[in-house]
């Protein structure tokens, strides 16, 4: 494999040759591929390609290992430029020029338009531009805490520093000295729309200067050699401040190579046609293999030889549960809290915590405080900083810790659903536990009263939904989640409550019991029909049904949907035997658990009256008891539903 130390003094004559070559036949990839294709990134590819092959000749990396512990991670933060980053990783091994020829952008190929880790060598998939420093934020914070020597880049575009994101990043990177951090700014000042001037003017090195960054600049950022200088000075920490990270801002020409193509945002996203890129070869003095290409591509078959990069989850004690008693009132946020206080204790004790906590200045109010006092060094306070909170703590799930990101659910939720989902493309192993969920946040009124939440979460494929009924569950879901790998969303409000009982008037949760996905909880057992509930309306719909019996004669089962994701269809389909069916909700009456109810019964085929009680309108400011009286959602609500329903004929005799 090719590699150059950052000891020596300056490149010399034969490894400037050597790379010369190198990118003479990484600008022909970068063409091949993109004219085969039809589409793709050809100009910032080449634009950037100095800087790909430059890093990748002096990162501390194995091409036959691409997951080896002790690697340098470069992470390509604008993975439109997928042409430049496949075409590199050819180049030194990683895969085979002929699949990244043939296969590019084709269904089912593993080298799609933007970079995805399904391609050895490519740490996290990207094209949403902006995220990418968070990502490698996380990842240098995972390697600083196993005391890991490995570094990590991040190349992204001088387009993409527009976003509020990186802003955020850099802010985070600082405050934790992320010295072993770098970032790469491609500056060929094009984007889409033209000069980035005129898109949007901005004074990169000094956003980066103000954040107390180390900050570089290469005035020919395709020019090995400047290259070479620069990584060797921040290798060397012939730096301001060793312990902050690094930033490179790097002059660079889009279309770099061919003539009609430099300086031409057409290029950023406009591929050269068989003439064009016929015209190109010949201006490089290299061969044309285009039309044999173009057959051979016709009848290629894909094979889906996909590759990921490992991940780890560690081994996690998770303590005995608590069980609160009937005298006991609090709410499901203390309970996280105290199972976190557990988490610390019994996980963190080591030189290299297993359990991290991240918030977002709401430390006190999603009961992070305990953890924080007891294991100091694993709590990071990200600041009014959730999109990049998200991305980051998605990133350092996957360096092998248990990573808890705490806050309110309209900001953990609906501000950042783009976060969330590249979390989910990419894997990760979040565990989302929001608090300040729906009406019952009460008299912060409809901007902070999160109704939505189930109908964003639900489209994330890898993502479980959990929605607690009290401390007693809150307790078992939380130990749950912490001891297993994947993407998880625990929801709560804020009011404290008494636990839920069962019908022998004991805490029903409590004791032996253990949650499990995908299972509902029979709380009430009946034959007029059957409320299907989850949250603080449980309770309202247990004393609903109480009353139905002692004032209506009517005997309804009620059931708890602590795991909305997955789903118990099994216990929806013997509910509706019943006839009679009433999810009630603090939740948008149309697309939470009412809605999964309705889908079930539909793919089912099963005939069922269904009534769907949630929230109709935006809430107010007042208190949870008020507002939950106004939408149907208290005790008379469900009972007078239930009473609607039987006068118009729709219960079982």
């Amino acid at each position: 494999m090719f590699n150059i130390s950052l000891e020596q003094s300056s490149l010399t004559d034969e490894q400037l040759k050597a790379l010369h070559e190198m990118w003479l036949r990484c600008t022909r990839r970068i063409i091949l591929s993109t004219t085969l294709a039809g589409s793709g990134h050809p100009g910032g590819s080449m634009s950037s390609l100095h800087l790909l092959l430059m890093l990748y000749s002096t990162l501390r990396h194995r091409p036959d290992d691409p997951c080896w512990t002790e690697r340098d991670r470069l992470l390509v933060s604008m993975g439109h430029i997928s042409p430049g980053v496949y075409s590199v990783l050819s180049e030194f091994g990683y895969v085979q020029e002929e699949d990244v020829f043939l296969d590019f952008r084709q269904a089912g190929s593993c080298f799609p338009g933007h970079v995805e880790s399904c391609v050895p060598g490519v740490e996290w998939n990207t094209g949403n531009l902006g995220q990418g420093l968070s990502a490698g934020v996380g990842m240098a914070l995972g390697l600083k805490l196993h005391k890991n020597p490995g570094r990590v880049t991040v190349l992204m575009g001088d387009g993409e520093q527009q976003k509020g994101q990186i802003a955020e990043a850099r802010r985070f990177a600082v405050k934790y000295e992320l010295g072993n951090l770098l970032g790469i700014v491609d500056r060929n000042h094009l984007q889409i729309g033209g000069s980035t001037n005129q898109v949007m003017p901005q004074a990169i090195r000094a956003d980066y200067v103000a954040a107390r960054w180390n900050v570089f600049y290469v005035e020919d950022g395709n020019d090995f050699q400047q290259i070479f200088q620069v990584l060797r000075k921040i290798h060397r920490r012939d730096v301001d401040d060793p312990t902050m990270p690094s930033v490179v801002v790097a002059r660079t020409v889009m279309g770099k190579g061919v003539s009609f193509m430099e300086n031409k945002a057409k290029y950023h996203g406009s591929t050269l046609n068989m003439e064009e890129a016929a015209q190109a070869f010949a201006e490089l003095g290299i061969d044309n293999p285009l039309p044999e290409l173009k057959e051979k591509r016709k009848v290629r078959q894909i094979f889906q030889n996909h590759f990921c990069t490992t991940q780890g989850h560690p081994q996690i004690l998770t303590g005995e549960p608590r069980t609160y008693g009937l005298d006991d009132r609090t709410d499901n946020r203390s309970a996280y809290g105290a199972v976190l206080e557990d988490l610390a204790r019994l996980n963190n004790t080591g030189e290299v915590p297993k359990v991290l906590c991240f918030s977002c200045d709401l430390e006190s109010s999603v009961k992070m405080q305990g953890f924080h006092r007891l294991s100091d060094k694993a709590f990071f306070e990200a600041g009014i900083q959730e999109h990049h909170c998200a991305t980051m703590a998605g990133a350092v799930s996957k360096e092998n810790f248990a990573v808890f990101f705490s806050t309110f659910g309209v900001f953990g939720v609906c501000e950042t659903y783009n976060q969330h989902r590249l979390n989910d493309i990419n894997d990760t192993q979040v565990k989302l536990v929001c608090t300040h969920v729906g009406l019952d946040v009460g008299e912060d009124g409809q901007t902070h009263q999160c109704i939505d939440y189930l109908s964003l979460l639900q489209n994330l494929y890898g993502f479980s939904i959990f929605m607690p009924a009290d401390p007693n569950q809150t307790d078992r879901v939380v130990r749950y989640i912490a001891s297993r790998s994947g993407n998880f969303f625990v929801g709560m409000g804020r009011s404290k409550m008494a636990p839920v009982l069962d019908d022998k008037g004991q805490p029903a949760f409590g004791g032996s019991y253990q949650f499990e996905p995908g299972k509902a909880d029979w709380l009430r057992r009946g034959s007029h029909g059957a409320i299907l509930s989850y949250g603080p309306v449980l309770q309202f719909a247990l004393d609903a049904r109480d009353e139905l019996a002692r004032q209506h004669g009517l005997n309804l089962a009620v059931l708890n949907f602590a795991s909305i994701k997955p789903i118990d269809t099994a216990s929806i389909l013997e509910a509706a035997a019943t006839g009679l069916l009433i999810t009630a909700e603090d939740h948008h009456a149309d697309t939470g658990l009412g809605a999964r109810v309705a889908a079930v019964l539909t793919n089912e085929g099963l005939p069922s009256r269904l009534i769907r009680l949630g929230v109709k309108k935006y809430g107010q400011s007042g208190k949870p008891s008020d507002l939950y009286h106004s939408e149907g959602l208290d005790a008379p609500g469900i009972v007078q539903a239930v009473l609607d329903a039987r006068a118009k004929g729709w219960l079982k005799a």
